[in-house]
């Protein structure tokens, strides 16, 4: 591929970064279509893209490259890089999106759920579990959910927690959040679109337990293969966390009206907020796709998020910010008006 870079004026970014001189490469690019080109593309991508240091931006695309392919996020912040968002979608990765979606017939929600039942299954239980057979970038991902986990406990416990209390945590996964608020008492349904995952899920709460020592409860915590659409009953809390990135913005807020429906009091949710730079570093991973990799991934933008909540009648009253390496996601608390 042919590449010409210019030197331009440095781009003042929402957060700069003191005592450093930043310059900011336009890239115009004309790419082949193939393997090598993508990679170069992303690899000048990456090393321009340093709000942190030139060290940390070689480190995503040796994780991208090296690795296992399943970078999907990296959080770079700082500087945004002009041009590279149309060098980017000039290697939108469209062919192979389109070639999953077909084995499903274009039925969106059912490639998610045989992505889930299979491939995803083995990856994702990995990355929820406690094996050491990860690798970094997984490790941090790992790391990034188990903050935004402990943040929502942390919200739960400080109003009062869950004892005695309707719970539905709607794509449970693995069960990460599921099982610590059925162990705080909550009386819980949990539901995945994933049989594979909510069966993990109820295996690993009979191991937590037998672990904890504690006993079963009266009413015992339902764990059932759902698409988030179909759940049904009356809960005080609804939690949703990590499952809006599946889901296109024109599916969000459906999916957030239908949330709401369900919550009597609160509503927790997380999503990967749509910015400039998350949308960038989004599109260099998926120049990297693996075997594992979801389908498809979804930035949605936080006003739109909060706009879709007030008309459902809900308020949001904490919101937190989760961003490592390879994770970032943004977690609300909402209740309702």
């Amino acid at each position: 591929a042919a590449m010409q870079c210019l030197k331009q004026k440095p781009f003042q970014a929402t957060r700069p970064v003191a005592s450093r001189t930043q310059r900011v490469v336009r890239c115009l690019a004309q790419l082949r279509q193939s393997d090598g080109a993508l990679k170069a593309a992303a690899g000048a991508a990456v090393l321009v893209l340093s709000s942190t240091s030139t060290t940390h931006a070689t480190e995503i695309l040796s994780s991208a490259n090296g690795l296992d392919g399943s970078l999907t996020f990296a959080v770079g912040g700082g500087v945004a890089i002009a041009g590279l968002g149309a060098l980017l979608v000039a290697t939108d990765p469209q062919k192979r999106r389109t070639e999953q979606m077909a084995q499903t017939g274009g039925d969106e929600k059912e490639a998610v759920k045989n992505y889930f039942n299979t491939a995803g299954f083995e990856r994702w239980r990995k990355i929820y579990g406690e094996t050491s057979e990860v690798n970094k970038v997984q490790l941090d991902i790992r790391t990034g959910h188990a903050q935004t986990v402990d943040k929502v406990l942390r919200w739960v416990d400080e109003e009062g927690g869950v004892a005695g209390t309707t719970v539905c945590d709607a794509g449970c996964g693995t069960g990460s959040l599921a099982i610590p608020l059925a162990l705080r008492g909550a009386i819980l349904s949990a539901s995945d679109i994933s049989a594979a995952m909510a069966g993990e899920a109820e295996r690993r709460y009979q191991e937590a337990l037998v672990a904890t020592g504690s006993k079963a409860p009266k009413v015992v915590p339902k764990f059932e293969a759902m698409d988030l659409e179909s759940i049904q009953g009356s809960y005080h809390t609804v939690t949703c966390l990590d499952v809006m990135i599946h889901y296109p913005q024109d599916r969000v807020d459906g999916m957030i009206s239908h949330l709401a429906s369900l919550a009597n009091n609160r509503l927790i949710i997380s999503f990967a907020p749509k910015t400039l730079s998350y949308s960038i570093l989004k599109r260099i991973g998926e120049l990297f796709p693996g075997p594992s990799k979801a389908t498809r991934a979804y930035l949605h933008r936080e006003e739109d998020v909060e706009a879709a909540l007030q008309r459902a009648g809900f308020k949001v009253t904490k919101r937190e910010m989760t961003a490592t390496s390879f994770y970032f996601s943004r977690l609300l608390e909402a209740v309702r008006n």
